[in-house]
């Protein structure tokens, strides 16, 4: 009979929990990739006899918890259980707090074995393998069965206490959960149907796409259904994604407000994960216990830690800090560690999607059961290409080579020769290559291999400038191993630095172009994910360039507004093409000085560029020095962007200029008085360049619809989003002017809000 309080953990989890001790030391040491581990413990296994047995599946069970895992290798005439580690460089200069935790998963797989086999001795070691000289150092204990065992429970003790305590609240918060009610007296329009398909998704075990306006509270309507199949779907996590701070604030207001409903006392653990460099306290200071005093004794001070911060159930970024320094750990490696025990965690996208994200990664390696909500969708497209694009400038090549120690010289040497011989023959300042130039490729891993070989034996300290370049040229060649349709290889070069000198300055790229081959395993990792936003139309292109799955399940909510409520002007008789621009200056800055007389209030105008912009907001001063205006600038930070945002007031007036696809343009709320209409002076789409030309001859060679992959729909969706800011909720009145003339072809306006209705006195009919 099952235990009621039964646990399952991994031996690795299992030891990670309770043998870790000292410092934490994040000095880079460059480790074997995955397949050079792969590779190295099949090059040990291959070197032993042939009954020798590799990859054994144990188990073994203390008390009510049951530890599982794969163990390396067994020799069974030697009687040895080997531990395989692979590594590069100086072994003597692995931290002994490493070690430690080695020995210790190698002890829990010796009992497991020795259980399994009836053994009363055995020889536990730790292999050590170099992938680089093919050498192996072998460390060997010979221990009896009882001592194993005893090691072992010794661990299990340690854990229990703390699993009987997980166990316990995942019984709590699923009761809660069952009973948990929807904090509103009523759903808003359309936030019904959301939450009843978010929760069908979870049920079925499928992806959703749901188109939903902005206003009906799509935040707590995809939270709330998927925390109440949390218990019938037998839910680890939650992963609440965004890809801006707007969003994980909203997400930790919604729960917050789910927390309130019940006196504060919902047993749900909510965890908000920020980047490093936002929850360093140290800035200044290295990540090991010789340099900042938040990492010295890290892991010794962890479990008290753990124990206070769970207790305080939810945790933004500034709770999070409280605990940390109470304890004197890191807040960015404690919330790294507290997402193993947390029930909700909120987090960038890159969390989940990135190629090295954690949040995958240890749902693989728990074997977690996920469901992830995708807030504001729509930007998922741009994001996931960044992640799985990369560049290299040979100017950066060419600076790291002159400082770079002797021992680079030659490798280095090597990979600019053979960047200037890739690069020699190309005339136009842009072109793509079918693939990476085979000697800058090969070049390229030598110089890298040739890096790391310097910092395994010479870990000190070592020049920026390099470990950066170091860095963009792994991932670079990382995404070189997995080229294919769905990215390209592209060199940009400085015409002008070209015709000054033979010493050019040139971009390598790995450009990703359709990043559904990358996504595709992280939606399969996944019970459901929800893509959710205000603008998924049309639904292929999202769901063919995100690589979504087949049967996924389509939603579009209806908008709880009116037509009345917006009234929409096509301004037919001005082009905003970049050849026209010069000549709209004048008639848009009338325009708007004709609207706001009409009707004074607040108002948000936004253009194609910062230059534009600038343009029509000069000749707006000089016109109508009367109105108030500000302006978006280039690079604003925080302070800056909330005071634009603090001039739109309940009682304020005046015009904010503002670029169409940046900050002030989606994600932002001003309801009510605070915005009465908006001016878009543009369709939004991406610049006609050489590198969107070859996107589009990408697009359509892959899905035939290269003009509206590129930058018809891309446009678009910036259009609306832009427009969303005006209606807010279901009481508010508004005025768009969407200013060019090829808003009114039927191809553009079937893309717009079906709720739009086009005002009878459009401009230029």
């Amino acid at each position: 009979m099952t235990h009621p309080s039964a646990y399952t953990i991994a031996v690795r989890a299992l030891c990670e929990f309770t043998a870790k001790q000292g410092d934490l030391d994040l000095r880079f040491t460059p480790s074997p990739s995955s397949q050079e581990g792969v590779a190295g413990h099949k090059t040990v296994a291959a070197r032993r006899g042939g009954t020798y047995r590799a990859e054994l599946s144990l188990s073994g069970q203390h008390k009510h918890l049951t530890v599982r895992g794969r163990a390396d290798g067994f020799d069974p005439e030697r009687r040895s259980l080997e531990e395989i580690k692979t590594y590069r460089g100086d072994l003597d200069r692995m931290p002994a707090n490493h070690r430690h935790l080695h020995w210790a998963q190698a002890k829990v797989y010796g009992w497991l074995l020795c259980q399994q086999l009836g053994l009363s001795e055995i020889t536990v070691s730790l292999v050590y393998f170099d992938i680089v000289k093919q050498d192996e150092t072998v460390l060997s204990q010979p221990c009896t069965a009882g001592e194993l065992k005893l090691f072992f429970e010794t661990l299990c003790e340690r854990f229990i206490e703390w699993a009987d305590q997980e166990t316990a609240h995942r019984k709590r918060r699923d009761v809660a959960l069952t009973a948990l009610q929807f904090p509103h007296a009523s759903f808003r329009s359309g936030q019904r149907s959301l939450a009843e398909s978010v929760f069908k998704a979870a049920r079925l075990g499928r992806c959703l796409m749901a188109q939903a306006p902005t206003g009906i509270g799509k935040t707590i309507g995809t939270i709330f259904p998927l925390l109440k199949a949390c218990p019938l779907q037998e839910l680890d996590k939650v992963f609440f994604l965004t890809a801006k701070g707007s969003g994980r604030a909203l997400a930790l207001d919604a729960i917050d407000r789910l927390r309130s409903d019940v006196d504060g006392k919902l047993p749900l653990r909510v965890i908000e994960l920020v980047a490093r460099d936002k929850a360093c306290e140290h800035p200044d200071k290295a990540c090991h216990g010789e340099s900042c005093p938040l990492a010295k004794g890290f892991y010794d001070r962890l479990p008290a830690a753990r124990e206070a911060a769970v207790a305080f159930q939810s945790h933004t970024k500034e709770s999070l800090r409280e605990v940390a320094l109470a304890h004197q750990v890191c807040p960015y490696y404690l919330s790294q560690e507290l997402v193993r025990w947390s029930d909700v965690i909120v987090g960038d996208y890159n969390y989940f999607f990135d190629s090295t994200a954690l949040l995958h990664s240890l749902t693989a390696m728990n074997q977690w059961r996920v469901a992830v909500l995708v807030d504001e969708a729509h930007n998922l497209i741009d994001r996931a290409r960044a992640m799985y694009s990369a560049e290299l400038a040979q100017s950066d090549l060419r600076a790291v080579r002159a400082s770079a120690p002797v021992a680079l010289k030659k490798p280095l040497d090597r990979l600019n020769r053979a960047w200037n011989a890739a690069t020699k023959d190309q005339s136009e300042p842009y072109e793509v290559h079918a693939q990476a130039p085979k000697k800058f490729a090969s070049a390229l891993q030598e110089a890298t291999a040739a890096i790391a070989q310097l910092i395994a034996d010479q870990p000190a300290e070592l020049d920026g400038d390099l470990m950066r370049f170091y860095f963009d040229a792994l991932h670079f060649t990382r995404l070189l191993e997995s080229l294919d349709e769905h990215s390209l290889v592209d060199v940009s070069i400085d015409r002008d630095v070209h015709t000054r000198s033979r010493r050019a300055d040139s971009v390598m790229c790995v450009r990703n172009v359709v990043p559904a081959l990358f996504l595709k395993p992280r939606f399969v990792a996944t019970r459901s994910t929800v893509l959710f936003s205000a603008t998924l139309t049309p639904q292929h292109f999202y769901a063919d360039t995100l690589g979504l799955p087949d049967n996924t399940a389509w939603l579009d909510v209806e908008a709880p507004f009116s037509a009345e409520q917006l009234s929409v002007h096509f301004v037919r008789n001005i082009s905003t093409r970049f050849r026209h621009r010069s000549e709209s200056v004048v008639p848009i800055a009338q325009l708007m000085a004709m609207q706001y007389q009409a009707q004074p209030g607040n108002y948000l105008a936004f253009f194609s560029s910062f230059e534009y912009l600038e343009q029509v907001a000069g000749e707006f001063a000089v016109r109508h020095p009367q109105v108030p205006m500000w302006m978006q600038a280039r690079r604003m930070g925080e302070t800056e962007r909330e005071e634009f945002l603090d001039r739109f007031t309940a009682q304020g007036q005046g015009i904010g200029f503002a670029v169409l696809g940046g900050s002030f343009a989606e994600g932002i709320d001003l309801p009510g008085k605070l915005l009465i209409g908006a001016f878009i002076a543009t369709l939004g789409m991406p610049q006609f360049n050489r590198i969107n030309e070859e996107l589009r001859r990408r697009m359509d060679a892959t899905f035939g619809e290269g003009y509206e992959y590129t930058y018809l729909f891309p446009g678009i969706r910036k259009v609306v989003q832009a427009a969303g800011r005006v209606i807010r909720t279901p009481s508010d009145r508004g005025t768009l002017y969407l200013i060019d003339d090829r808003f009114s072809k039927p191809e553009i306006v079937r893309l717009l809000p079906s709720w739009w209705k086009v005002s009878r006195g459009s401009f230029g009919s």
